[in-house]
């Protein structure tokens, strides 16, 4: 049986309701419920924007649904929390490994999203408590850039660190080393990038520059800016999740020839969709009746 967030309403028909209180604490109502009992249930919901509030949601659902002795796998194609998922400084909290361990631990059988921050490939993996299986959305990017920007002309494939290495591999090309300076920031931190390095000649070339997103910006404008020096001709910038925090598409925009991403998280920039590769995944796993 398939359940779906209205967050995800602009991909499937959402038969879930979730509003918010007075005081901002979420309602959230399965109008079916009855329906659901001691079924195999996949349910689509997205955790971000306001992924702290979409957690809790989650959680929520889960936690009935778990009452209910159903098997549930959660469809979400970007998974918060996912660059915190190692310890850099002492006392810091993995907070990736909890959010996990939380969805395992409510009732969660599997996980599946989207070219998760912290796993290096595709497949099934287990981070924590939680199984994960990771899906890719390389070639569709890919295949827009080719089909939409390049017009069949011929470009070279880039990753702007070893992070996104398995993206680019999967689209025959070379990721970058990305050297990055500490911590920065009050309140909001954040870890600059000081330089990128790598032996890849791109002069002459048009060039895909391909990531697993978007948030700052910063990672991607240094290896726009260091595609131009090292002679690049057209520019296309492309990530799986578009967060686009500040200013950030502005920018890419104005030093690029084009930047777009998919609609895992809803953005001006999302130009792929998702839709395909979940149809192919969640009904490998329950009927959606």
């Amino acid at each position: 049986m398939l359940l779906v967030s209205p967050n995800f309403s602009d991909l499937f028909a959402p038969n879930v309701e979730i509003k918010k209180f007075p005081d901002g604490e979420s309602y959230v109502r399965i109008p079916d419920l009855g329906a659901c009992e001691d079924r195999p249930i996949t349910l689509l919901h997205r955790l971000y924007p306001e992924q702290n509030n979409s957690l809790l949601e989650l959680l929520l659902i889960i936690d009935e649904l778990a009452h209910k002795k159903c098997d549930v796998a959660v469809l979400s194609p970007y998974l918060p929390y996912s660059r915190q998922d190692k310890n850099i400084l002492k006392g810091e909290i993995a907070g990736g490994k909890v959010v996990c361990n939380l969805l395992a631990r409510t009732g969660c059988k599997i996980f599946i999203t989207i070219d998760c921050h912290f796993l290096k490939g595709t497949g099934d993996f287990t981070h924590g408590e939680l199984p994960i299986r990771n899906i890719s959305m390389a070639k569709p990017l890919t295949d827009y850039a080719r089909e939409k920007i390049f017009k069949d002309e011929a470009f070279e494939v880039i990753g702007p660190d070893q992070g996104a290495s398995y993206l680019v591999e999967h689209a025959g090309g070379t990721a970058l080393t990305k050297v990055r300076r500490g911590y920065k920031g009050g309140a909001i931190i954040y870890r600059d990038v000081e330089t990128l390095e790598g032996d890849i000649e791109v002069r002459g070339k048009n060039v895909l520059i391909l990531d697993d997103m978007i948030s700052t910006g910063n990672t991607m404008i240094k290896t726009v800016e260091w595609a131009r020096e090292a002679g690049a001709e057209k520019i296309a910038c492309a990530a799986t999740h578009g967060l686009f925090l500040g200013n950030s598409l502005d920018k890419l925009e104005t030093i690029s020839d084009a930047v777009f991403t998919t609609d895992s998280i809803l953005n001006p920039a999302a130009k792929v969709s998702i839709k395909e590769q979940l149809d192919e995944h969640f009904q490998s796993l329950f009927s959606a009746e």
